[in-house]
C-alpha cells in the first residue's frame, strides 16, 4: 500500500511539474509578436463602434509601443500620454501607470477620458495587416487603429543611455532600479524616460541646425531616498538644453557653446 501511495505521489509531482512546464513555454511571447506591434505609430480610427478623425488640430491621434523598455507615448486628443503595457502570450495585453500632461481641450473633437478608459480596460488585441483591435473579453472592438510608418533621424528612435552629467561620469547605483535614459518618438515629438527613480515624458521640438528645445516635462512622483542620484539636476538638463551633437552612437546635449550638459550613448536592442 504505501509503495502504491509512493507511486501515485510521483507520478502526481511529475504531472504538475510537466503542467507547469507547458504552461511556461504557452506563456512567452515570440518575437514576431512583440515586432508585430511594437516600435510602430498606430493611428485611431474607430474608438467604441463610432469612426472618429485621425488628426486633432493636425496632430494624429494614436500611440506607440516602445520594444526596450515596454512604454506606451501617445496623444489622444489633448495631452501627451505615458505608461507602460505588458504583454503574454495569446495576444494578450494590459496598459498600467498612465500618465498625462494636464493641458485643458474644451474644443478637442475626441474624448480624451474616453480614449484613456478604453485603455484600461483592454486584455486583448487582434492584428489584422495594418490594423490593430484593442478589445475586452470577446466583445467587439474598444477601439482600432491603423499602422503608419514611424520617420527616422539621428536623434529620435533610439535609446539614449545617460554616461555623463555636468562632466561627471554616471555609474547605475546598487539600489536604482535601471539605468538613467530617454527616447525621443519623432512620430508624436513625444520625450520619455527613466531619471534614476522617476518615469517622465514631454515634448519636443526640431530645427535647422541640430536646434532642440523641450517642453511640458511630467514625472511620476516616488520617493527614492537610498537612490544616490541627483534626479532634479538631471531634468534640468531638459530645461536648459538648445542644441545637440552626435558623434556615431554619442549624444551631447548642449546649451549655447559651452561643454556638453549631458552626454548619451546609444544603445542597440541584441
Amino acid at each position: 500500500m504505501k509503495t502504491q501511495l509512493a507511486t501515485f505521489i510521483l507520478l502526481a509531482i511529475t504531472a504538475v511539474s510537466c503542467n507547469s512546464t507547458k504552461q511556461t513555454i504557452k506563456e512567452e511571447v515570440s518575437d514576431t509578436a512583440k515586432e508585430a506591434i511594437t516600435d510602430t505609430k498606430w493611428v485611431l480610427t474607430v474608438l467604441e463602434g463610432a469612426t472618429v478623425g485621425a488628426t486633432e488640430n493636425g496632430k494624429e491621434l494614436h500611440f506607440v509601443l516602445n520594444s526596450k523598455d515596454n512604454t506606451i507615448n501617445g496623444f489622444f486628443g489633448c495631452n501627451i500620454v505615458n505608461g507602460s503595457y505588458t504583454l503574454e502570450a495569446g495576444n494578450r495585453i494590459r496598459f498600467e501607470n498612465l500618465i498625462t500632461t494636464r493641458m485643458a481641450c474644451p474644443d478637442a473633437e475626441v474624448n480624451e477620458a474616453e480614449v484613456l478608459n478604453v485603455l484600461g480596460m483592454v486584455d486583448n488585441y487582434t492584428l489584422n495587416g495594418d490594423t490593430i483591435m484593442l478589445n475586452v473579453g470577446r466583445r467587439a472592438p474598444l477601439a482600432v487603429f491603423t499602422k503608419k510608418a514611424t520617420p527616422t533621424n539621428g536623434i529620435t528612435e533610439k535609446y539614449w543611455k545617460l554616461k555623463t552629467l555636468e562632466g561627471k561620469e554616471v555609474v547605475m547605483g546598487e539600489n536604482q532600479e535601471k539605468e538613467v535614459f530617454f527616447r525621443l518618438n519623432g512620430a508624436e515629438n513625444s520625450v520619455a524616460g527613466f531619471a534614476g527613480c522617476n518615469s517622465f515624458g514631454g515634448t519636443f521640438t526640431l530645427e535647422e541646425g541640430n536646434r532642440i528645445r523641450f517642453s511640458n516635462f511630467i514625472t511620476t512622483m516616488m520617493a527614492c531616498p537610498d537612490v544616490d542620484f541627483n534626479e532634479s539636476e538631471f531634468l534640468q538638463i531638459f530645461e536648459l538644453a538648445d542644441n545637440y551633437t552626435i558623434q556615431g552612437d554619442t549624444l551631447m546635449l548642449n546649451v549655447g557653446r559651452r561643454a556638453p550638459l549631458a552626454v548619451f550613448e546609444a544603445i542597440y536592442m541584441e
